[in-house]
């Protein structure tokens, strides 16, 4: 037999490792797969855990509909957190709302409507008088134009009287769609989602949706659920996002639909950590509203210039 090494092929190449010495002293190339050829030393890679199936349309809906389910046990006594005696004021309200709490809306409004109790009284108002008791809401310049607006334009063109269609909400100045929505389905019974920064961050969360403008998100949300519910799901969801599932700090350890949250784990999980996390009577603060309804378990909100709630 010859003593004549055989040629091995280059340090590196697929499929083969660098020779080896046999028995008998001749340098035989081993073959390895291709695999454990790239790899260090000739080890085989971890496999790749498997991919996580993607959730159906029908599981998703079902999903949602089931958290929706489970809010209205948790929020039995969910409501608009403004304090509004007719459709007027809560269009007012929601109005100032913009960019400010509800909380301090209410603590607002009472001194507003007793200066102005209807759309001819407030279409009448020196702006600079108007400016001056909405200013604890801010923008209070910008809002009292849309204040004067829609006021002037209920008197000219509604006869004094809130329209209760959307497409005649949204011609009055500083009303959209979510303000339309808020009014119609708590001043009229006329369903609606009304999509704020809480709706659309926990529908967004909670993998319901994936879109961004306010306008796509109801459209989305609302094929999913029956329009009996939107109104209320509405509610529900901002409730549960005030007080459980907040932006920065979603108290997950305190959350009873924690099981139905593929974002579970984003927030603190620690049980008696989370619920520290809790707002309003989920955490024994007072609520929003001055004037809450009879079945809120909670405290009714100070009035201006006494303690603060949570935001």
């Amino acid at each position: 037999m010859s003593n004549k090494p055989v040629r091995a092929q280059a340090k590196g190449s697929a499929g083969v490792t660098e020779p080896q010495n046999s028995a008998v002293g001749e340098h035989v190339p081993v073959k390895t797969s291709a695999r454990a050829a790239a790899t260090p030393q000739g080890k085989v890679s971890a496999k790749k855990p498997k991919s996580v199936k993607p959730e159906s349309r029908l599981a998703m809906v079902r999903r949602a509909r089931r958290i929706n389910r489970e809010l209205a046990e948790i929020y039995p006594y969910a409501h608009p957190e403004l304090d509004f005696r007719n459709p007027f004021e809560l269009l007012v309200a929601t109005v100032l709302s913009a960019q400010t709490t509800d909380l301090r809306v209410n603590q607002t409004t009472p001194a507003l409507f007793a200066a102005y109790p209807t759309p001819e009284d407030m279409a009448a108002a020196a702006p600079e008088d108007l400016e001056e008791l909405i200013r604890p809401t801010g923008f209070f310049r910008a809002k009292s134009r849309s204040l004067l607006g829609l006021s002037q334009a209920l008197r000219d063109n509604f006869g004094g009287e809130v329209p209760g269609r959307i497409e005649d909400l949204v011609t009055l100045p500083g009303v959209g769609r979510k303000t339309a929505n808020v009014v119609l389905g708590n001043a009229f019974g006329v369903p609606g989602i009304t999509v704020d920064t809480h709706f659309g961050r926990l529908v967004r969360r909670w993998k319901l949706t994936e879109q961004e403008d306010p306008e796509k998100v109801e459209a989305e949300i609302c094929a999913i659920f029956p329009k009996s519910e939107w109104t209320m799901l509405s509610h529900r969801v901002v409730f549960h996002g005030r007080r459980i599932c907040h932006s920065r700090k979603p108290a997950c350890g305190a959350c009873p639909i924690a099981p139905l949250c593929p974002a579970y784990g984003e927030g603190e999980t620690d049980p008696e950590k989370a619920k520290k996390l809790l707002k309003y009577e989920k955490g024994g603060q007072p609520g929003q509203r001055l004037t809450p309804p009879p079945d809120y378990p909670g405290l009714p909100a100070p009035p201006l210039g006494g303690a603060v709630a949570a935001p």
